[in-house]
């Protein structure tokens, strides 16, 4: 009764939501089909790196995020970036798993032979086009993508530079829909107004600061409109849709965002302000997060990753007194006779390029983007693209190694520049600083340190990023061990350089997520590209096996009672998969289970209990306590421990009640280190004195009454009935509740799972084994997977003594 008012209630909320019905008004399609299919929701939060996340979490920045590691399972790990640390390379790795595909932000492209960003949409189309032509999958396929570099082979794709703009679905739909969807966001538009206030305040801070210090008021002014439009306007855009894209059904959905990477550029990655978008960021991934678990279409998973951290930085600039192409022109007229290259005004920042994926051509106006000065360079000029940490110099004609050496040492030396890099072989790369030369990869510590968490990537990358085909002749970057980090732009945080901070990204994903063994301790952004498409089903590639029990004095061993409903959750759907899942997150050694349903039309032939041992890796026996045509209906016990059946067998009922559910009860032995332990799972009847003669029927001698009894013995089940009544006072004289064996814990309900106010659900054991830890998890998937919750003990049971031990 309860499961079925919850599933009417998900029904008429559903069918309200803003989603539901802005999906059918913009005639936008629906990927129907079962609600248990698999569905991955990838939400980026740029330039957020791990050290950053976990001071954000600690001051309560984003207690969502904070609940996802506590209650839902989730787990945080380190992912290195790779090199070049920046979105485009990032997401190249991440959609297509091909590592190092741009050599930095920006280049010199060796066909056009023009400096190009990666945020002008012809630039990143191409790059992309690539990409798919070397991939063999696309890992956004059918899905969407929003605010990202390229499309990752997503159907839809929104404000991202490979398709600037509005999707065809928001640019055709009748302006009374549109402004519809905007007066039902009216929060989202308060909350962008009153931040566009607080920016403003903010630039008039900077500015009374900047008296002393020179800054330019007017520039700070000029930069509000593109902060808000990224860090809020379409930070709330791509959640609307990203709703609307699961209440739809998409496979894939990424969405990627930037407020943090924003402020951070402007601000430092530690700032207050960059740590208080994080807040807005929080609430965001939250949203997503309860519409992913109202989906009717899909059964989604929510992924969270950065793409790179931020490292503190002061502009090359500010240290060296002159611009760095300067320092590359004085440096080539040590060498040549070439005219030195003209010097060019800053063009547009990559915060105003952003605003400018807002879309269409009246917002391009807005935030117009000088690129021609770079563009129209002759061909014999020296160009040097560097907008970030990272930098290319390109001659105009090739250089001599000898020409190369003097170039180097001469920046490194002189200019202060602190690292630059030249090819010096197929797998070497000669690194110059102002303290010598160097050779990569085997100085790879002298020159980044041998504290550096990604130092044997970080060295394997500088050679791929050096050999790419659209790098310069010198190769220079703003850090090295021993210097403080510098940018070669006008930013006070700055990525893509090779800095700790700068690669250190992290990945927070579902801990029963496969990730593939690394060699180092952390994933990689092609690791994650695989274990997605594993997790959307298009990767033949198996999941590792699960660990062996840990030898010991005192064997641990933790059990689980569960009745499943059927594999039928509070929304309706009956998801086998979704109960493993519950099942695999509290790594239990031996699992009951009650209500299991062998059903040969809904389950393709193979029973519950059958798809469940499989996902789990465990061995299992059923015993089907009720036969209906060709349903089966009944309990199981499973273990990835040797196991053996004892006994099944059917329960007393009421001769008065012949239509009563038949009740049954199931017993086996586990191994574990030469001992046996006896494990009875039962289901009891609804009625009172059915559950009594029930009870007394398992207290008599064919069950726990049998001299095969004996030694660690463990009862589990459903008994319907609560610890105050007579079927427990019954079992405890025999028995001992397990919940009330644990010092300080305060026995808890498993029942209805939504509240789980009600103790029916019960493990008991006898005094030949000790409970060390109770737990109930209550995460949101166990809450909506079936009408009741686990209930899982860890046990401490003693190795029998040995005959030597006896006499000692």
């Amino acid at each position: 009764m309860i499961s079925r008012v919850e599933v009417w209630f998900r029904w008429l909320r559903r069918s309200l939501s803003r989603s539901h019905w802005f999906t059918k008004l913009l005639r936008l399609p629906v990927s129907k089909g079962s609600g248990v299919r698999s569905g991955l929701i990838m939400i980026q939060i740029d330039g957020l790196s791990q050290p950053q996340l976990q001071q954000a979490l600690k001051r309560g920045k984003m207690p969502f995020l904070q609940r996802l590691l506590q209650r839902e399972h989730y787990k945080l790990q380190a992912h290195y970036s790779g090199l070049p640390a920046t979105t485009p390379a990032v997401q190249a790795e991440l959609f297509y798993g091909i590592k190092t595909a741009v050599p930095a932000f920006s280049f010199r492209d060796h066909q056009t032979g023009e400096i190009v960003r990666m945020l002008q949409p012809d630039t990143a189309a191409k790059v992309e086009q690539h990409l798919q032509q070397q991939s063999q999958a696309a890992l956004l396929k059918d899905g969407s993508a929003y605010s990202n570099i390229y499309t990752g082979g997503a159907a839809e794709s929104h404000f991202c530079a490979a398709t600037m703009g509005w999707g065809a679905a928001l640019r055709a739909a009748n302006p009374l829909v549109l402004l519809g969807l905007f007066l039902s966001n009216a929060y989202s538009a308060l909350r962008i107004i009153a931040l566009f206030f607080l920016e403003l305040g903010l630039a008039i801070a900077d500015f009374c600061r900047g008296l002393i210090k020179g800054q330019d008021f007017l520039s700070e002014l000029k930069f509000i409109p593109a902060r808000v439009a990224v860090s809020i306007v379409l930070r709330e855009l791509c959640v609307i849709g990203g709703k609307m894209d699961i209440s739809r059904g998409l496979p894939v959905v990424h969405i990627n965002l930037l407020g943090y990477d924003e402020q951070s550029h402007r601000r430092g990655p530690s700032s207050l302000f960059a740590h208080w978008t994080l807040k807005g960021i929080d609430d965001s991934i939250a949203r997503l997060w309860r519409a992913a678990h109202r989906s009717q279409w899909r059964s989604y998973q929510l992924w969270l990753y950065s793409d790179h951290g931020q490292a503190k930085v002061t502009p090359y600039h500010v240290l060296q007194g002159y611009p760095l192409q300067q320092a590359v022109d004085a440096s080539f007229e040590k060498l040549t006779s070439l005219p030195a290259a003209m010097r060019r005004k800053v063009t547009g920042s990559v915060q105003t390029q952003r605003a400018r994926l807002l879309g269409g051509n009246k917002v391009q106006r807005m935030f117009s983007v000088n690129i021609g000065d770079e563009q129209t360079t002759a061909d014999n000029e020296i160009k040097v693209a560097a907008q970030g940490p990272v930098g290319h110099i390109y001659a105009s004609a090739p250089l001599s190694e000898a020409d190369s050496a003097i170039l180097a040492t001469e920046l490194a030396g002189y200019h202060k520049v602190p690292l630059v890099l030249v090819v010096a072989g197929p797998d070497r790369v000669r690194a110059t600083t102002a303290d010598g030369t160097f050779y990569l990869p085997e100085d790879k510590a002298a020159i980044f340190g041998d504290d550096h968490p990604f130092l044997d990537g970080v060295a394997e990358d500088i050679l791929r990023l050096c050999q790419h085909p659209d790098a310069g002749d010198l190769v220079i970057m703003g850090w090295r061990k021993g210097v403080k980090a510098q940018s070669f732009a006008d930013e006070n945080g700055a990525h893509a350089g090779a800095t700790p901070a700068e690669t250190h990204g992290f990945a927070m994903l579902p801990e029963d997520v496969t990730l593939p063994d690394t060699p180092y301790g952390y994933i990689r952004p092609s690791d994650i590209y695989h274990a997605a498409l594993q997790q959307l089903g298009r990767s033949s590639s198996k999941p590792a096996g699960r660990a062996g029990s840990s030898q010991g004095s005192c064997d641990s061993l933790r059990v689980m009672t569960y009745n499943v409903h059927s594999c039928i959750g509070l929304d309706g759907k009956m998801d086998i998969e979704r109960i493993a899942r519950v099942i695999a997150q509290a790594k239990p050694d031996v699992v009951v289970l009650q209500e299991l349903d062998v059903g040969r039309n809904r389950t393709q032939g193979l029973d519950q209990a059958q798809l469940i041992a499989r996902q789990l890796e465990m061995e299992f026996h059923f015993h089907p306590a009720m036969h209906l045509e060709e349903e089966q209906y009944g309990d199981a016990i499973l273990t990835h421990l040797p196991l053996q059946l004892v006994k099944a067998g059917g329960l007393p009922g009421l001769a008065d009640k012949p239509k009563l559910e038949p009740r049954g009860a199931i017993w086996a032995t586990i191994e574990l280190h030469g001992q046996q332990i006896n494990i009875i799972n039962t289901h009891l009847g609804l009625q009172p004195r059915e559950r009594l003669a029930q009870i007394d029927a398992l207290l008599g001698e064919d069950w726990l009454g049998h001299p095969d009894c004996s030694g660690p013995v463990i009862f589990c089940g459903d008994l319907n009935a609560q610890p105050g009544s007579e079927v427990c006072r019954r079992l405890g004289q025999k028995l001992t509740d397990a919940q009330t064996l644990l010092e300080g814990h305060r026995p808890r309900g498993t029942f209805p799972s939504r509240f789980a106010a009600i103790r029916i659900d019960h493990i008991y054991v006898n005094e030949a084994v000790e409970v060390t830890a109770v737990d109930i998890p209550g995460s949101v998937q166990a809450k909506m997977a079936s009408d009741h919750l686990p209930l899982l003990i860890a046990l401490a049971i003693p190795k029998p003594q040995t005959t030597a031990e006896k006499q000692a």
